[in-house]
This record gives C-alpha cells, structure tokens and sequence, in this order.
C-alpha cells in the first residue's frame, strides 16, 4: 500500500483556506440521501435537508462509503429494538470536514477524515485507560437514533405538503448521505495525501479484524489461528495474523469461492463445514493436533461461535467474537468449559479511535504495514446503485462495495 496520491475530492476544496464551507456553514444544506423508510424496504434516493453542527459536532461531505454486514443487519430488520425508521444507515466512510460546531478545537472546514462509530472524547476515565476502547460518553449504541447534544436529529425530509419530517441517525454516523452530521468524538482526521477510497475501509470492518488479531488476541510468530466466516472483517484477521507471522490460519466457510481472496489475505488452509459430517471443532483439532492458540468468530451465528470456542487449545485457547449477533442471544456455553479456554468480545479490534487510528494510517501510507486493502475493494458502484450493492452483498458476491457519492 505505497506510492498513493491525493484523489480529487469531486470538486471540493473547502481545504485549503476554507471559503467552500463559509458559504454554507452555519446554514441548512439541501442533499441527496439513501434513505430507507422500513424493514427490508429498498432503499431511496431522497432529497433532504441537513441542519448546521451544533456544540461539539461536525457536518461531512462524504465522498466514499462502503456497505458493511452491520448495515445489511440494520436494513433486514434482524434486531427489533433498532427499527427505528425513516433512517439513513450507514458507517464505513471517508470524507471532508463542511464545518465544524462549537467548541471543536482539533478539526476545521476542509479537513479530510474518516467517520468511527465508536467515539473517544480523550477526558473520560475510560479514554484515558489502557484497559478499554469504549469511551463513557461516545462508545457505539446501536439503539440511539439522535444526537447527543439535545436530544434531536439533523436530517429532515420535507413531504409533498410541506411537513417536514425527521429522518433518524444510526451507529453515530450515518454516512449513506452527501453530508452528514457527526459527533466530533467520532471524526478522525487522516493526512491530506491519503487517499479516502481506501481509508474508508478502516474507519469500520478492516480496523475491526485487525485490531482483534494484535490488540485483542496479540498474535504471536509462530501460532495457529482459525477464522470462522470471511467476510470483510475475517480476511481483515488473516491480514493481520499473516502480518504477525502466524504460522497456520485456517480459515471457515460455506462459500468456497472465497478461499482465493483468502490465499491472497495468508489463509493456509481452508475448510468448508459441509464437507464434513463430524463436529467442526474436532476436524480442527485433529489438523492442528489439539486446537488452535487462537480463533475469531466473526458470522454472528450461536452454532458458530461455540465450534470456534471448542475448536481452540485447551489450556490457553482464546476465542474473539467479532460477529453481531441478533438479540437477544446467550452464549452457548457451560461455565465449566471456561476453565479449559477463553473467550473475549472486541468493539472496533480495540483501537482507540482518534489517538491510534492515525498512528496505522501513517504507518499504511508510509509502507511500514503493507495492508492490502485493494484486496479488499470487491466491487465500486455510483451512490445511486446503493440497492445494488446490498443485493451482492447479501447474495454473499461482494466483500466490500465502494459507492462514490
């Protein structure tokens, strides 16, 4: 991941001297929005109006957003408690900073960025400890559907008789929208010469499995990983394990079309669970004779999880969830069983967003990490072909559809 080049933001220059976002700062803007007005509803292309950033918010033009299987979840409906409609979903994005509200100090009109859906404001006492990424005040709620700051949202559609109508935020971003207004604590600045058509992808899925092989599980040179599901955020651990210098990563699929993207993410086995007719984790444990150091759940499917846990060495197996789950799900274990193994959840693969983000994004423009987050880029489709790119998503033919707004 070398040799990259400042893209054209689409004729966007509030930048440099920030005269593009005076002219609207401050002032409601009228844009183009994905906007889905029930369960499984497609989604349309609506005009809307985007109210001006109040206290410690900022308003994004978002130029790139991709679709993540947490938006497919939300649009299916699969947690009742989120069914909260009309709303503009989406999470993963890349974009520029239109204004900025008050009492945001660290960004400024012109600014590129990546929106997170888990914030960090750097003064609660989570933010300042080691122990957790999950800042008291901004950590990820997927059931809040308003902002903070009072309570309200900053999208409205106006109807035919003229009653204008609020449209409902998601995962602190909503980035299915030409402009979008975020809390600050979730704004990530990344240099000027990164290019936002790939950042956009570790503002969620890639930042996810990563994380979770070097923060969470802190992979060792040498060790045996299984991934459970390989979707985005499961190659996103093969990348990371392979960049550790994992000796094994076995990787678990339905779909055996998606073990040649997994060769090139350093997959080295690959085993399809309907090939078998014993146990999975006792497939595994005979290949890696007596379980893997370390396995990821990432399809949030119950069955799964249980055969990654049961798949990994007893005595100092660790399993990492990283799959949603629909609520509401128990675990399915005995507390017994959590003598002999581990099991821990990861939000975001345990990054601190703003002050270790930009740390990895330098070291990827730098090429100190060579993430091959081209691999990751399946398919780019144009903002209007949004329903498209869910529909390949769901068929289990895309692993990340960049839209270009």
């Amino acid at each position: 991941m070398t040799g990259f080049t400042a893209e054209n933001t689409n004729g966007f220059h509030a930048g440099e001297d920030g005269d593009a976002g005076e002219k609207t700062a401050g002032e409601v803007i009228k844009c183009k929005a994905a906007v889905v007005w029930g369960s499984g509803e497609a989604f349309k292309i609506e005009e809307i109006e985007v109210e001006p950033p109040q206290r410690l918010e900022v308003r994004l033009r978002i130029l790139f957003t991709s679709i993540c299987h947490t938006d497919l979840n939300a649009w299916q409906g699969e947690n009742k408690l989120q069914q909260i409609f009309p709303r503009v979903l989406g999470h993963e994005a890349a974009g520029v900073v239109e204004s900025v509200g008050e009492a945001v100090e660290e960004l400024k009109a012109g600014d590129r960025v990546v929106p997170v859906f888990t914030g960090e404001c750097g003064y609660c006492a989570a933010c300042r400890s080691e122990k957790t990424n999950l800042c008291v005040g901004y950590a990820v709620d997927p059931m809040r559907s308003v902002m903070r700051a009072d309570g309200r949202v900053r999208f409205f559609w106006v109807g035919p008789d003229g009653e204008r109508r609020p449209v409902y935020h998601f995962l602190n971003t909503s980035t299915f929208a030409e402009y979008t207004v975020i809390d600050s604590a979730c704004v990530v600045k990344v240099p000027a010469d990164a290019p936002l058509s790939r950042m956009c992808l570790l503002s969620c899925g890639i930042s996810t499995g990563l994380g979770a092989a070097w923060n969470t599980a802190n992979v060792e040179e040498g060790s045996k990983v299984a991934i459970f599901g390989l979707g985005a955020v499961g190659l996103a651990v093969a990348e990371g394990a392979r960049l550790r210098g994992a000796a094994n990563i076995i990787g678990v699929d339905i779909n055996p079309n998606k073990f040649q993207k997994g060769r090139e993410m350093g997959i080295t086995d690959f085993i399809n669970p309907t090939d078998y007719t014993k146990p999975l984790h006792e497939v595994i444990r005979e290949l890696t004779k007596g379980g893997v150091d370390y396995s990821f759940e990432c399809s949030g499917n119950l069955e799964v999880l249980r055969e990654a846990f049961l798949s990994t060495h007893p005595g100092w197996g660790l399993t990492v969830v990283l799959g949603v789950h629909p609520s509401p799900k128990l675990l399915p274990l005995h507390p017994m069983e959590l003598f002999e193994r581990k099991i821990v959840a990861a939000v975001f693969g345990d990054f601190k967003a703003k002050s270790q983000l930009p740390e990895l994004i330098s070291k990827c423009i730098s090429g100190e990490i060579k993430i091959n987050l081209d691999g990751f880029i399946s398919h780019e489709l144009p903002f209007s072909e949004i329903n498209q790119a869910f529909q390949l998503l769901a068929e289990g033919k895309a692993l990340r559809c960049l839209l270009k707004l």
